[in-house]
């Protein structure tokens, strides 16, 4: 029921974000704020969350090794998925296009970049999927609280993306209500497949299925977080205080939620 609770609000804030572009553009400055807030809680969820579940549910000596190889796996095919779909691109204010930048989004069919923001997504589920059933072994947390407020923060902006961008293409209102709506559904189901499979091949192989997906979904956080960042971080300058402090109140608020949970979690023992 609370995968089922997760997934409602997700697909609803989901539902939401796409809407915004229909009422234009947010300013390059918010939008990059609302990013730097929302790149360091995903960086503090990833680092805070996910890692240490995945290390507490893979077993043996080698389970750093393991962590890290499957952290790296989610980083790099994060990494294949950007550079095969550009599809992270959450500023479509007109000072963005008033910009020289990297057009490689305009010169891809919106299938391809469709196809990248869905594939997203479904990294996305199978987080929030596993951290529910791994945080179900707390007492006195809601499990996987931390996973499911960074969806909720980063979904809107990519929905807003998918939906901007088929304006920006002259796609009609219905095409665009459809896609929001095809795309907010994504992530709860890859929640519950991912709850109730990995489940399944735990139970089948006696196999750390949900170690090496949390450890995965790791890397794939860290470079979300980072794609949001590092762009703005080397190429601008204006309203560095700004930015910096959204970043660290973002983190701030990642590590906050993993100081309750841990507390609670003591609490209970």
């Amino acid at each position: 029921m609370l995968l089922v609770a997760y997934s409602g609000v997700i697909l609803l804030a989901s539902l939401v974000g796409g809407r915004l572009s229909e009422y234009g553009a947010m300013t390059h400055t918010r939008t990059q704020l609302v990013m730097s807030l929302v790149a360091g809680f995903l960086l503090g969820v990833a680092l805070f969350h996910l890692l240490p579940h995945s290390l507490a549910w893979i077993p043996g000596p080698d389970a750093i090794d393991m962590a890290m190889l499957w952290a790296v796996l989610g980083m790099v095919a994060m990494i294949v998925l950007l550079r095969a779909f550009p599809f992270h691109q959450h500023d479509f204010s007109a000072e963005a296009y008033s910009r020289d930048r990297d057009d490689r989004a305009d010169r891809h069919g919106l299938a391809g970049i469709a196809l990248g923001l869905s594939l997203h997504a479904v990294t996305e589920g199978i987080a929030l999927g596993a951290s529910v059933r791994v945080s179900l072994t707390q007492e006195g947390v809601l499990p996987g609280l931390g996973v499911c407020l960074a969806i909720l923060l980063h979904k809107p902006l990519d929905a807003f993306s998918i939906t901007a961008m088929m304006k920006h293409r002259g796609k009609g209102r219905r095409a665009r209500f459809v896609a929001n709506l095809g795309y907010a559904v994504i992530c709860p189901l890859a929640a519950v497949v991912s709850y109730f499979g990995a489940g399944m091949l735990d139970a089948a192989a006696q196999g750390p299925a949900l170690g090496y997906g949390l450890a995965f979904a790791t890397g794939a956080f860290l470079c979300i977080a980072l794609s949001d960042l590092l762009p703005e971080v080397h190429f601008h300058s204006h309203d560095r205080g700004k930015l910096l402090l959204a970043l660290l109140v973002g983190t701030g608020l990642a590590y906050t939620l993993y100081f309750v949970e841990g507390s609670a979690s003591h609490m209970h023992q």
